[in-house]
């Protein structure tokens, strides 16, 4: 990734080594651990479900599918819009002490990326749109990334 400020995203990279310093790859090696890598791969790449010609995140039943159809009156993109929304700083425990709008937009837009690549990878004759919300007020808890297919296309 071109022009990332891994000092600003990750500050503690700068005190590895005494003081000179580690790349952002290196500090995984040394802090990170496999049970939170694969846990990490159902978001960095999920398991889509297709149900009546829409997809989902994960897993979908009948049942839930045909309740939210009724509480977004038969309007499928606002289902898969709503149903497929993530909430950045909920990836983590509420009051995530290192949560930022520099990490929830970073990651989101990685996120963003990753899942679009991997929408147009197994469905390519469909037309998604992912969207990543910012709010203006930069309220930590709102910042969502969405997906959801484009009929108007």
């Amino acid at each position: 990734m071109k022009n990332v400020d891994w000092d600003n995203l990750i500050p503690e990279l700068k005190d590895w080594n005494s003081g000179k310093g580690i790349d952002p790859e290196s500090w995984v090696g040394c802090t990170g651990n496999f049970q939170l890598a694969a846990a990490y791969s159902l978001i960095f790449w999920p398991d889509f479900t297709e149900m009546d010609g829409m997809v989902f995140r994960g897993k979908m039943d009948r049942e839930t599918l045909n309740s939210w159809l009724r509480n977004c009156a038969d309007n499928r993109q606002s289902v898969e819009r709503v149903v497929n929304h993530i909430h950045i700083s909920s990836l983590h425990h509420h009051g995530c002490p290192d949560a930022s709008v520099e990490r929830l937009v970073f990651l989101g837009n990685v996120l963003k990326e990753i899942y679009a690549a991997k929408l147009a990878a197994q469905f390519p004759h469909r037309n998604f749109v992912v969207e990543l919300y910012e709010p203006e007020d930069e309220d930590l808890r709102e910042y969502q990334l969405t997906f959801y297919q484009n009929h108007a296309s």
